[in-house]
């Protein structure tokens, strides 16, 4: 049996807004220690992995792992029907073949529940090595988002760059180019708007815009994201949400230099 509880709704929807256009069907794999979530898009360029601890639930019950084959699109349709602050409890049963979600008012004045029926998702869970990255910037997600969305207007593809003290987003089209250049600074004034780069050496990357502003849905969720860059090997675009919940991360394989 499993039954988990989120004190809003708004996060579960936050988090498929994120992954709902990378994915359509994953295994929500649920065990004691919360839910997570690993699956690769169709093209096999990105991929998404998401914890969800049991401590951010309240309560959380998991008698036994069990894979819960969903539907995001269906999932995300049915989420709709739910008010931001709303409390979400999902339940299922062992060897059942749906998956319960309730919606509860903070003041119980209104409840609704729905059942969405789980699929047979064959799904190959990778092994993520563990990476020394020659560079880790972490920035305002707001920021991120703002980027991502202004790169798109002249390419579908951006570099990035990052030495001592600064990140520098390029993007080159037909009709132009442009770039976005952010220096490592604190901010005194707001919380989340530092950036901040920890460099072992610099990197300059290009990447997918297409996959970037997908991943850029997921600001929401956090106030900064941090991007992990190294030679040879997949960006890491890492959200950590509250401290006890868990986080999102996305990783996408860099275009090489023979890649229109």
């Amino acid at each position: 049996m499993l039954e988990a509880r989120l004190p809003t709704a708004v996060t579960l929807k936050r988090i498929l807004d994120a992954v709902k256009d990378l994915v359509s069907d994953a295994n929500l794999d649920c065990s004691d220690a919360g839910i997570a979530l690993q699956a690769m898009d169709t093209s096999h360029v990105a991929l998404v992995s998401l914890v969800l601890r049991s401590e951010g639930f309240d309560p959380f019950r998991c008698d036994r792992a069990m894979s819960l084959g969903v539907n995001f699109g269906t999932l995300s349709k049915v989420l709709k029907c739910a008010d931001n602050n709303d409390i979400l409890t999902l339940k299922a049963a062992e060897d059942s073949d749906v998956l319960n979600l309730t919606f509860e008012s903070p003041k119980s004045e209104r409840i609704s529940e729905f059942d969405i029926k789980l699929m047979d998702v064959d799904a190959e869970h990778l092994g993520i090595p563990e990476t020394e990255y020659s560079a880790t910037v972490t920035l305002p997600s707001s920021e991120f988002a703002r980027i991502c969305n202004d790169m798109t207007v002249l390419g579908e593809t951006v570099s990035i760059s990052v030495v001592k003290d600064s990140i520098k987003f390029t993007s080159k089209g037909e009709s132009g180019s442009g770039n976005v250049i952010l220096r490592s600074s604190k901010s005194a004034d707001k919380e989340g708007m530092d950036v901040t780069i920890a460099l072992e050496e610099p990197v300059d990357l290009a990447f997918s815009l297409k996959y970037l502003k997908m991943f850029s849905k997921a600001a929401s969720l956090a106030p900064q994201v941090s991007l992990s860059m190294s030679a040879d090997v997949p960006l890491l675009v890492e959200y950590a949400m509250d401290e006890e919940l868990g986080h999102i991360r996305f990783y996408l394989a860099p275009k090489l230099d023979d890649e229109e």
